[in-house]
């Protein structure tokens, strides 16, 4: 992890992702962390990143909606950033989220068993403070060796591809293995891309001069 980074804002992180915070903690930033709970399954489009980008502005709309934005505004204030994010799996031209079921995650990592994947992401930045908001997209591609069914039976055991888009866990001890290769950065698939996310910091910080 890195060193706390000496920051003149406030970071609220909006969600409940673990990995999420892991990132954000190993960009050297303190933060709060808040969660939207919206139903993610009523919000639906085709295409994968008009997707990711309404379901990341409409969890920051969720969280603002809990808050007291008047405690954030105005010149007194130190800044507040509240990044959201949404990640998706796209297999063969097919959207994959979170498995609802065990026989959806069989059929998903099943799929992806000798074969490859693209992941598409959205980071969302609102500033508290001036109301800004600023967005980016970030894509990654893994690809996979042939993964054995007890792989796969394992990993529907232990429960964990339930919490992930398309149960895809490129760091987890029984997938890693099988991972072939990642274009991309490995934390864009883990939903939260460092590169990405650092530059949309640096640029709502920088709105509001």
């Amino acid at each position: 992890m890195a060193a706390a980074k000496p920051a003149s804002f406030k970071i609220i992180l909006g969600s409940k992702s673990v990995a999420r915070r892991k990132i954000l903690a190993d960009m050297g930033y303190q933060f709060t962390v808040m969660t939207a709970d919206i139903d993610e399954k009523g919000i639906r489009r085709e295409n994968p990143a008009e997707l990711v980008s309404v379901l990341a502005k409409a969890k920051a709309d969720a969280i603002i909606s809990r808050l007291n934005i008047a405690d954030y505004e105005g010149t007194d204030n130190e800044p507040t950033l509240l990044i959201t994010s949404d990640i998706v799996v796209v297999h063969k031209g097919i959207i994959r989220e979170k498995p609802s079921s065990e026989e959806e995650a069989w059929e998903f990592l099943k799929g992806y068993s000798g074969g490859h994947v693209s992941t598409v992401g959205s980071v969302v930045i609102t500033n508290l403070k001036t109301g800004v908001r600023i967005e980016g997209l970030d894509t990654a591609e893994v690809y996979f060796h042939d993964i054995p069914d007890e792989i796969i039976a394992k990993l529907i055991d232990e429960r964990v591809v339930f919490n992930v888009a398309g149960g895809l866990l490129l760091e987890h001890p029984l997938q890693l293995p099988f991972v072939e290769a990642v274009v991309g950065a490995s934390d864009s698939v883990m939903g939260l891309p460092m590169a990405l996310t650092e530059e949309l910091i640096h640029r709502s910080v920088a709105s509001q001069s």
